[in-house]
């Protein structure tokens, strides 16, 4: 079941990945419309004349001739090309890593579903006709210290629900309520979430008296494990049906002295548990044990003597009566009292005394009984009718509330082997099963919603960036003809302000030279290239080299309104040649004028 849910969740994201995904646009190279290729790219011409193709292939034997083949061969490729340029496309669209990370985290997902998910409980369906061991399973795992327990009474017209908190050895009452019949059960106190694994919680129902038997016998005294084997081995002979259809489990008692204790068995139909497990479901109550609040009752009503004790309408029934028997601090036997609506007296004697008489035979009724009637208001008919017919004195006990009770039941219950429980081992391990599932598929769901949040998140980024994107694009586009102007502008003054420069840049050369010339050399030409260099060529005496390297230091030191004119390392020396009694020189100097480029 969970692996089909595990399919649906994948198949909801990968829909909504596919529905916010835009959809692409053609490839970038193709064609445009209504272009075609005048033959295939492959194909060769025919010979003239000829009516044979130049590259058929001979056929096989057994096989067909395909004149077709390349073209065959030629459309796999473009194929494969026409794939990858989709993918190349698929790629580049904003919506492609989050799909692809969502595809892999539901994959992830599913397959650690796959590999906690349960195997079928085949064995459960083959071992439902045999009787409930107790024996048979390993002892369940605690999961922890119990922080809180639910008790749960299903009564005629309302049920009544305790839940109690664990205060060291105490059990605390925490919140009592009471629901009609047809209203739902308070989910936020019975319902099981992941908080369980951080605080563990016990739901207890108690199981309906009227259907349950009890039966006591004397063991030896030993620990829960070798208790459950002794009973197990006498349950044939302990249980009034047969032990195939009986949920059954035990009470110890401990003896205050000796080397026996009491274990009171309680047994009932197997259909009758599952009848009220399957109300219970229905109501949403996922019980971990069921209960008998009058095991509570017995064990705390003081025993001061040897005698019965009577618990009216504790089996039950509203005309019934459970009577313990203790002797010598020990519970003997326990019986169940009828009150006919007729001469009422003379039945409760008869029946009493057939007990006791039963208790003579088997050895443990010594003595005398003390009559004890443990009941309340509304159980208060039952005096005179016992008065009457027994003629004895009949002490009167105040028997314990119902809340006193639920929270004996939740002590008892946290305390008690997990094994020694009416609750059938198969409901345990099915209702385990279902909150794990419940809690993947949560864990699943809310990882899903998460993602999908994440991806609406992203959407609405990348919605706002685009929007963002195109008024600023808008912007600049609406800007563009202003800025073109700027440039043009500004390119135009770049060149008025360098024809300005290289005018007054020529002058200067030009008055730094004739400053500089010597008396007997001249200038032939003077050429101002490229905007930064300086050609100078002239002639001067033979004799006059000395004139004419000072000529050229002075020039490259030369300064014009107390800046460098001239780059002293860039440039070239000067150059002359003798020839008879004249020399022809030729200078090449640099500006050093940053602003001119």
């Amino acid at each position: 079941m969970i692996f089909w849910r595990l399919l649906g969740v994948l198949a909801l994201v990968a829909a909504s990945i596919n529905l916010s995904t835009p959809r692409l646009s053609a490839a970038t190279n193709a064609l445009p419309p209504g272009a075609r290729f005048a033959g295939k790219t492959n194909g060769l011409a025919k010979l003239p004349g000829s009516g044979v193709k130049t590259n058929a292939i001979a056929p096989l034997k057994g096989q067909r001739g395909s004149t077709n083949a390349l073209a065959r061969g030629v459309s796999a490729t473009n194929r494969t090309a026409q794939l990858k340029e989709k993918f190349q496309h698929y790629r580049s669209s904003p919506y492609f890593y989050p799909a692809l990370v969502g595809v892999g985290i539901c994959l992830a997902l599913l397959f650690l579903a796959r590999g906690f998910k349960s195997k079928p409980r085949a064995s459960d369906k083959a071992l439902a006709p045999l009787p409930s061991s107790k024996l048979a399973g390993k002892r369940s795992p605690t999961s922890g210290t119990i922080q809180s327990c639910n008790v749960l009474e299903i009564g005629p017209q309302a049920r009544q629900i305790w839940q109690f908190d664990a205060r060291g050895a105490r059990y605390v009452l925490n919140r009592e309520q009471t629901c009609l019949d047809g209203e739902a059960l308070p989910a936020h106190l019975v319902a099981k979430d992941w908080r369980l694994f951080l605080q563990r919680k016990l739901n207890i129902a108690w199981l309906p008296p009227e259907n349950v038997f009890l039966r006591v016998t004397q063991l030896p005294r030993s620990d829960v494990n070798e208790t459950l084997a002794m009973v197990e081995l006498q349950l044939e002979k302990l249980s009034p049906m047969p032990v195939a259809q009986v949920a059954w489990s035990i009470h110890i008692l401990p003896h205050a002295e000796g080397n026996l204790q009491t274990v009171v068995v309680m047994m009932v139909e197997r259909s009758i548990v599952e009848e009220f497990l399957g109300r219970l479901e229905g109501q949403g109550f996922m019980a971990d044990r069921l209960e008998l609040p009058l095991l509570d009752q017995l064990q705390t009503t003081a025993i001061t003597e040897d005698g019965a004790w009577i618990y009216p309408e504790a089996a039950g029934g509203k005309n019934t009566a459970l009577v313990a028997w203790w002797y010598k601090g020990v519970l003997q036997n326990l019986d169940l009292l009828t009150m006919p609506a007729a001469n009422r007296p003379v039945a409760l004697r008869e029946q009493l005394l057939q007990m006791a008489w039963a208790g003579e035979l088997e050895g443990w009724l010594t003595g005398r009984p003390e009559w004890h009637l443990v009941a309340d208001v509304a159980t208060a008919d039952w005096e005179p009718a016992l008065r009457a017919g027994l003629e004895e004195p009949i002490e009167i006990i105040t028997p314990r509330p119902s809340r006193e009770l639920a929270a004996l039941t939740a002590r008892r219950s946290a305390q008690t082997e997990p094994r020694a429980n009416l609750m059938p081992v198969e409901f345990a391990t099915r209702y385990h099963q279902q909150f794990v599932d419940r809690l993947w598929m949560r864990g699943l769901l809310a990882l899903g919603g998460l993602y999908l949040l994440g991806v609406a998140i992203y959407m609405g980024t990348l919605a706002y960036a685009t929007v963002r994107t195109d008024h600023v694009e808008q912007e600049v586009a609406a800007l563009g003809p202003t800025y073109t102007n700027a440039i043009q502008l500004r390119d135009r003054l770049k060149v008025l302000n360098e024809r300005e420069d290289l005018k007054f840049a020529g002058l200067d050369c030009w008055s730094t030279t004739a400053k500089l010339l010597r008396e007997d050399m001249t200038l032939d030409s003077m050429n101002f290239s490229e905007g930064r260099r300086l050609n100078l060529a002239g002639t001067a005496p033979g004799d006059a080299t000395k004139e004419l390297y000072a000529f050229e230091g002075d020039m490259r030191k030369a300064t014009i309104r107390g800046q460098q004119l001239f780059d002293p390392n860039k440039g070239e020396s000067i150059q002359f040649r003798v020839q008879g009694a004249i020399a022809m020189w030729t200078l090449s100097l640099e500006l050093k004028r940053s602003e001119v480029q």
